[in-house]
């Protein structure tokens, strides 16, 4: 196999980062990074090419788990159960610690399975209206959210766990309990910092509280919460009985069950085409990452961190996060991030004594919090 050196790989990932934030689509900068880092790094354009679709083919499998994963996700979305579930545990927690009701609201909604962003948006007019109430900043509220929401992703069946899972051979479930611990440390954090915010920065108007509409029939708690639970309950059968139950089949019957304990079986397509329309995107991006990933994985440039860190007497786990982090930072995607880092890193990560648990889940959370830049989407 054509070896990339150093110098394409890093002018594989500026060529990308520099597009992106020419607002370039992001698989479109990928690729063309990854075709000038390959011309760059002393391949021919076959040899370039070559790289570049291998490495998409390896993120195949990763992609067609993210697709099934929309059906869970257009479910708990489209059918009220994200605005139910959040609603619900902003009540049984209180007022009072309103800021930690909205931390774990987002966490709840993340862990299983629903993106950062739509977890904020779900949680938002719950938040305003009480943060008007309790005197609270725009700030305070918008930290204990994200933050909330980061913390639960860490321990979420989503598309970065999915790709490190595929990389790594691992079962999705057990990079989900790897990251229950560092999810609660997460998740206090951010209330904590969020409290330090309380009085500080503008507060929320009037006008700006949104009432929401009591005429649309929302799911009860219970059934709002199945879809996720049979989705993990699949999931967790093969650490617990041997039983496995692959995540291209688990979500999507969680879904789906979940669809007709609500009683919306009718609308069944139109929650599944919701949902793919919001995973299509990511899946989308990723082939892009794949190629790019492809140069990477045949570069020095792992060679290299792998030295730096020997230097520096650091231990050899510390290239998980690190490359997870640096392929993040030059992607602005946690998801694109983990892709190319767990394509180009996994193997030398297991070759230097590195579970493979232990990279899954440390990789994802270097990776993790960098999709905030400014090439970023």
């Amino acid at each position: 196999m054509t070896s990339i050196s150093t110098l394409g790989a890093i002018a594989a990932l500026v060529v990308a980062i520099v597009l992106i934030l020419r607002k370039v689509s992001p698989a479109y900068g990928m690729m063309a990074g990854a075709l000038v880092g390959g011309l760059i790094g002393g391949a021919d354009l076959l040899q370039t090419v070559s790289l570049m679709v291998s490495g998409a083919q390896g993120i195949v499998n990763a992609v067609l788990r993210i697709l099934a994963a929309g059906v869970l996700a257009g479910v708990l979305i489209e059918s009220g159960a994200a605005n139910t579930i959040a609603e619900t545990i902003v009540r049984k927690v209180g007022e009072t610690r309103a800021l930690l009701a909205l931390a774990i609201a987002t966490l709840c909604l993340t862990a299983v399975g629903v993106f950062i962003d739509v977890a904020v948006i779900t949680v938002a007019p719950i938040a305003l209206s009480i943060a008007r109430n309790a005197g609270l900043s725009k700030s305070a509220i918008l930290l204990a959210m994200v933050g909330g929401g980061k913390a639960g992703n860490v321990m979420s069946p989503n598309p970065n766990a999915i790709a490190a899972s595929d990389a790594f051979h691992v079962p999705l479930t057990s990079i989900m309990l790897a990251g229950v611990v560092p999810g609660i440390v997460g998740l206090i954090i951010a209330y904590l910092l969020a409290k330090r915010l309380n009085n500080k920065g503008a507060g929320v108007a009037d006008h700006e509280v949104t009432h929401h509409d009591d005429s649309v029939a929302r799911p009860g708690f219970l059934v709002a919460i199945s879809a996720p639970l049979v989705a993990i309950f699949l999931l967790s059968l093969r650490p617990f009985a041997d039983i496995s139950i692959d995540p291209l089949i688990a979500l999507p019957v969680g879904g789906l069950v979940g669809l007709l304990l609500m009683g919306r079986a009718r609308h069944c397509n139109q929650y599944m085409v919701a949902g793919l329309m919001r995973m299509a995107p990511v899946a989308i991006m990723l082939l892009g990452t794949g190629t790019l990933a492809g140069i990477i994985a045949n570069s020095e440039l792992k060679d290299v961190l792998i030295h730096g860190l020997t230097a520096s007497g650091l231990p050899s786990w510390l290239l998980a996060p690190v490359s997870g982090a640096m392929m993040s930072m030059a992607t602005a995607s946690t998801t694109a991030g983990t892709a190319v880092a767990s394509g180009g890193f996994s193997p030398t990560l297991l070759e230097l004594g590195v579970s493979a648990l232990a990279g899954a889940a440390l990789l994802p959370a270097g990776a993790r919090g960098r999709d905030h830049l400014p090439h970023g989407r």
